[in-house]
């Protein structure tokens, strides 16, 4: 395992390429501090829990009828499915290069992460880059902390980091993140057949509904559990990463921000809610730097690099950490 003590990632801008993992190459906007209201922390919190709330009601309703424990099993296998190809993928190994493979799993991970439906590789990677040169500043694609004072700026912070920034223009220039990805002839081909992969990750459990009920209704309802309510449980965890770990939580580093570790959503988001963590050191392939800070993601870029399908894992040395940590 290699242990690293890079702490950030080139960026590209009108200047030009940076070197990846040069700390120097990014130019963070000067971060102001925020104060997070306690009315803002329960608005978050309400908005979070109810939909969550409502799906379980919705299971335990139609247990037995709508809802079995083959539909479970296929919920819970698509969820991490296409949910480790967000977070293995799409975020630590193309966003942020905090590890190495193949193309064929290159590929195969791309194709998972396209699945969740959080939009093509290239963008993601891309506005996601943005949003670490940025982040709680003005030029950052989700923060909630940018929308005005007051109950009305606070619900439209919420609203805005959470789902809202989905449906903003594309920043000009936005692909001038990635370079060192649009080169990649593997990605240039999953990004452009995001659609296909959409379509495929809705048929699996179609199928597999069909098959293992044997029946036209389990493969309805293999479509609603595996696929829709998959969707929507992936995005709504991936969302409150944006939301709730800018909000609620520990900032045991420095990382000129608000981002947070919260424990919940560092178990629900396979290690993506060990935010602040992430943030003070973003190319590492470990978010749960702590022994107790569960990271499933993690686990899996562990057990590949074991099987030899990841190497030049990246983590930052014990020295780094602590000489970054908050006093």
């Amino acid at each position: 395992m290699e242990i690293s003590s890079d702490s950030a990632f080139g960026v590209v801008t009108g200047a030009g390429l940076s070197s990846l993992g040069d700390p120097a190459a990014v130019r963070q906007q000067p971060h102001e501090a925020h104060e997070i209201s306690l009315l803002l922390k329960l608005t978050n919190l309400v908005a979070v829990v109810v939909p969550f709330a409502g799906l379980i009601l919705g299971i335990v309703m139609l247990w037995g009828w709508g809802f079995s424990w083959i539909h479970l099993g296929i919920l819970v296998g698509m969820y991490f499915a296409t949910g480790f190809g967000i977070t293995v993928g799409y975020h630590r190994l193309f966003t942020h290069k905090s590890f190495e493979t193949s193309k064929f799993m290159k590929a195969t991970l791309a194709v998972l992460g396209s699945m969740a439906v959080e939009g093509p590789v290239f963008k993601w990677a891309a506005q996601h880059r943005r949003h670490h040169q940025h982040s709680d500043d003005h030029d950052d694609p989700h923060s909630p902390h940018l929308h005005g004072k007051g109950f009305k700026g606070m619900l439209q912070g919420l609203w805005y980091s959470h789902v809202g920034w989905l449906f903003d223009k594309d920043q000009p220039k936005v692909y001038s993140y990635i370079p060192d990805l649009m080169k990649c002839r593997v990605l240039q081909w999953v990004s452009n057949t995001f659609t296909l992969w959409v379509f495929v990750g809705l048929l699996i459990p179609t199928v597999l509904g069909g098959l293992l009920t044997m029946s036209w209704t389990g493969a309805l309802f293999g479509f609603v559990w595996g696929g829709l309510a998959r969707i929507f449980l992936v995005h709504h965890i991936t969302w409150s990463i944006n939301s709730v770990c800018h909000l609620w939580g520990s900032q045991p580093f420095r990382s000129h921000d608000e981002s947070r570790n919260n424990v919940v959503f560092g178990v629900l988001g396979m290690g993506e809610g060990w935010h602040n963590n992430h943030h003070a050191f973003p190319t590492s392939a470990r978010h749960g730097l702590r022994w107790w800070q569960i990271d499933t993601s993690y686990y899996v870029i562990r057990l590949m690099e074991l099987v030899g399908l990841a190497w030049q894992v990246r983590i930052p040395a014990p020295a780094t950490m602590e000489a970054k940590r908050n006093r």
